[in-house]
């Protein structure tokens, strides 16, 4: 063997090392793959997965919340035909349909050139580099965060924070961030935060700083969507509605109410998402008692 040969080992002995210590290429986003993505991360390096199976809820599908209805469907109408647009929180009681909403609303205008990317709040630190990822498509994307709330002292909500409205950076034209969480406020409140309270001259009470700030992240959405608990008529219209969907007459309809509202109360709630898991519960026991 030459020196040549010898040193060329040498060299692609020491290639392969190296790539075995380096992180791996993040994969390029086919976006030809649907109409929803979710961030991930591999070896620290974050990239956009296309989501196989999206759910098909629409916009007729959401009992009982008309008024929520309308209000984020006219904003992301606004959004994916080019016109101004807020970005949202919706926030309230659980199992309301939150984000149902926002899956009924990429379902509504995916055709129009719509798409949603799920991210975690523990992925709300990577938001500048998501919306750099896709700020020169020609679609309009919504930034989807479930669930949100953070502890003191996160790394996500200062990066969410600037993300809305804050950057010297101005946001892009074709992404907006859409949030859902159960509290308004997205930072815990105690009881220590009321002694930084002020009385003015004319006897207001003014907000001290720690308040100040654990409200500031909620006011840089635009628009706030609430939630309320459903009555109980509210409920079991929503259970006829899936119970229908699923296949079930309407004798079977009106004879599954008095298991709904057992069921409702074992679970101690009347919440839309109850009354879908009942209504799976009890068109499957039927159908596996009829077969």
């Amino acid at each position: 063997m030459t020196q040549l040969d010898q040193f060329l080992l040498r060299a692609e002995h020491l290639l392969s090392r190296l790539e075995s210590i380096l992180p791996a290429a993040t994969p390029v986003p086919d976006w030809r793959l649907g109409s929803a993505f979710r961030w991930r991360k591999r070896a620290g390096q974050g990239y956009l997965q296309a989501v196989k199976h999206v759910s098909v809820i629409g916009l007729d599908d959401l009992q009982n919340i008309s008024i929520q209805k309308a209000q984020i469907e006219q904003n992301t109408r606004q959004f994916v035909h080019g016109k101004p647009a807020n970005n949202v929180l919706l926030t309230g009681a659980r199992g309301t349909g939150k984000s149902s909403l926002i899956k009924a609303c990429l379902n509504q205008f995916a055709d129009q050139g719509l798409r949603l990317i799920e991210v975690d709040k523990a992925d709300m630190a990577d938001l500048p580099d998501i919306v750099d990822l896709v700020a020169e498509r020609p679609e309009r994307f919504i930034i989807f965060c479930d669930d949100l709330s953070f502890e003191e002292g996160e790394a996500g909500y200062k990066a969410l924070k600037v993300a809305l409205d804050g950057s010297i950076a101005a946001q892009s034209d074709n992404v907006l961030i859409y949030a859902t969480s159960n509290r308004r406020h997205l930072l815990p409140e105690k009881m220590s935060d009321n002694s930084g309270y002020t009385h003015g001259d004319d006897g207001d009470l003014h907000p001290g700083e720690t308040v100040e700030e654990k409200i500031s992240l909620s006011e840089r959405f635009g628009l706030w969507v609430s939630f309320y608990p459903f009555r109980q008529d509210d409920y079991l219209g929503i259970v006829a509605h899936w119970l229908d969907s699923l296949g079930c007459d309407a004798a079977q309809i009106e004879a599954a109410r008095g298991d709904a509202l057992r069921w409702a109360l074992q679970r101690g709630s009347r919440s839309g998402r109850v009354a879908w898991q009942f209504a799976r519960d009890y068109a499957g026991r039927l159908a596996e008692s009829a077969a």
